[in-house]
């Protein structure tokens, strides 16, 4: 009797086997590559290209501010020579978005602004390579560890009449005004009395040092981080919002308890 060898199926494979093979290893290695990619740029520190330069902010400054202060500081009819302004007063400008001007009017109001910092570094930083002018002080200037007591006396002396006593703000003549000066930043604090923004008068060194400088922007953080005192601050408007309260709510209190009383009595 014969012997039977078993025979080897012989099976076809698919033809859609090797395209599938092939896309299942272009989805690894893609993966793969994309993952070391991202974790190679994950631990790779920005470098100094990607900062913006004097030449940058050329362009932008030309780009958003040259129709009133002319292309090359010179100003214009619509809008004032930056000569001598220096970096300073482009960063407190532009920083508390009173500049590029929404429009003309009696002062610029302050409104949100339309440019990072580092935009405004550049700008700034191409105006004092122009025409030189006040530029940021130390960090020391800025630290509010300064006599609190003297800068309250200083800034009573030379800025509450306009600012208000407890920096409140105020209005002025023609439609201006006096910011508050509640949620200032150091800085701006230091550029107003440096540049002499809006219908501020400018504090140069010879008006107050820049110890004074310090003392008073100690007093003002002071202000902002303590509150008031006297309880219930009633806007910080002085006597006549005080007086107005009173006559309304503590007279009257007193008229109507007299009333009821009278009307009890009776």
């Amino acid at each position: 009797m014969a012997s039977k060898t078993p025979r080897r199926s012989s099976g076809r494979r698919s033809k859609w086997a090797t395209a599938a093979l092939i896309g299942i290893g272009l989805l690894v290695t893609g993966g793969v590559y994309a993952g070391a990619s991202a974790a190679m740029a994950a631990t790779e520190t920005p470098t100094a290209a990607t900062q913006l330069t004097v030449d940058d902010g050329k362009k932008l400054f030309q780009a958003n501010c040259a129709t009133c202060h002319g292309l090359n500081l010179e100003g214009t009819n619509d809008g004032p020579s930056l000569f001598g302004v220096g970096e300073l007063a482009v960063e407190f400008q532009v920083a508390t978005g009173r500049m590029p001007l929404q429009m003309q009017g009696p002062q610029a109001p302050q409104k949100p602004v339309q440019f990072t910092q580092e935009q405004i570094e550049a700008m700034a930083a191409w105006v004092q390579s122009v025409a030189p002018g006040p530029t940021y002080p130390d960090d020391e200037v800025l630290d509010g560890e300064g006599d609190v007591a003297n800068g309250a006396e200083l800034f009573r002396i030379n800025c509450a009449m306009c600012h208000n006593v407890a920096a409140a703000g105020g209005a002025l003549t023609e439609g201006k005004y006096a910011p508050a000066l509640t949620e200032t930043s150091p800085l701006h604090m230091y550029a107003a009395m440096v540049t002499g923004p809006q219908n501020m008068p400018v504090f140069n060194d010879l008006n107050l040092s820049t110890e004074e400088k310090r003392d008073i922007i100690s007093a003002l953080l002071f202000l902002q981080e303590n509150e008031s005192a006297g309880g219930f601050s009633l806007g910080s408007l002085g006597p006549v919002s005080e007086g107005l309260f009173i006559w309304i709510f503590g007279i009257g209190t007193l008229i109507g308890i007299t009333v009821w009383i009278t009307a009890k009595s009776n």
